[in-house]
């Protein structure tokens, strides 16, 4: 029991402070930010799921009641294969450290959920007191949308069931159908991606342990991948150069090539889809989606190995 809580430990580690601090200096994510945003998923994946199997290891090793149940189907083999009647005597600090940070966990998740439907029930109710619903006959529009007299151009989706575009006078005005259509599927794009429950999490974890390397990187690349991402998908529809524009229209009064660092990811974003698409390399992306979707299963590889050899 003592290696595998190392080994957890040591799983965890790697994946919580170099392993982010690598990704974030590589080139490949905004080439590929669908891949990324998978990546940094499977890195938070790990760590949960190495704190959780410890978690369960040590309140076994540490709770005859949670060793009954836990091991009740295994025979009396793999029970010893685990060893946990000699438990060291840190275990039982590192289960009431791990029991607390997951209670932490769920208390961060549950505020941010409880936050994030207040904020869209307020949102929605001041939309509809403002805006009508805009007609069927608008050109380039498809869902349900709404329209808010403002002179100054944007829009953006409201999560929830169903999704809900909203776009202002000033954006109808300024935009070509091609560039409306443009900005339209790039919030589509985060609509059927379900982007607002990745930036809720990412947001969550960053709240509650701010001086964890991953889940402060997490939260700041998933901010910025899932714009990229939006970005490939109005660019694959109505091309980079459109998308570029309507992007420069919809932001030119925000600074959009200003050098001021909380505008720099417009402009990053816009010299991103004027470059020439690169070449991609679909075999090693192959690679890395696979390599980064086999990442989690270390914790329960690690876990299982002593039962699975008692078997043998």
């Amino acid at each position: 029991m003592t290696v595998c809580l190392l080994l957890l430990s040591v799983v965890a580690l790697t994946a919580a402070v170099p392993a982010p601090r690598a990704l974030t200096r590589a080139a490949w994510p905004e080439r590929e930010p669908v891949v990324a945003l998978w990546v940094w998923q499977c890195l938070v994946a790990t760590v949960l799921l190495c704190c959780l199997t410890a978690l369960v290891l040590g309140a076994a090793a540490v709770f005859h009641t949670v060793r009954d149940h836990v091991f009740a189907p295994a025979p009396p083999a793999v029970t010893a294969a685990y060893d946990l009647s000699t438990a060291p005597a840190w275990a039982a600090a590192l289960t009431v450290l791990l029991a607390s940070g997951a209670a932490w966990t769920t208390a961060m998740l549950a505020r941010e959920l409880v936050e994030a439907r207040r904020s869209r029930g307020q949102a929605r109710a001041q939309l509809r007191e403002r805006a009508p619903e805009l007609p069927a006959g608008l050109p380039a529009a498809r869902g349900p949308m709404l329209v808010l007299e403002d002179e100054y151009p944007d829009a953006w989706w409201m999560p929830g069931h169903p999704p809900q575009l909203v776009v202002t006078t000033g954006a109808l005005h300024r935009l070509t159908d091609l560039q409306l259509d443009a900005v339209l599927t790039h919030e589509r794009g985060h609509a059927r991606a379900h982007h607002d429950w990745l930036l809720h999490l990412s947001t969550a974890l960053a709240t509650g342990f701010p001086r964890v390397p991953l889940f402060a990187h997490f939260c700041d690349q998933t901010h910025r991948l899932v714009e990229l991402a939006a970005d490939d998908t109005a660019s694959r529809r109505c091309g980079h150069l459109t998308t570029a524009l309507a992007l420069i229209e919809l932001n030119q009064h925000r600074g959009v090539l200003s050098c001021d660092s909380s505008r720099r990811l417009l402009g990053e974003r816009v010299d991103r889809l004027l470059e020439p698409p690169p070449r991609l390399l679909l075999r090693h992306r192959a690679l890395t989606t696979t390599v980064a979707a086999l990442v989690p299963l270390l914790p329960l590889l690690i876990t299982f190995a002593p039962g699975l050899t008692a078997l043998s």
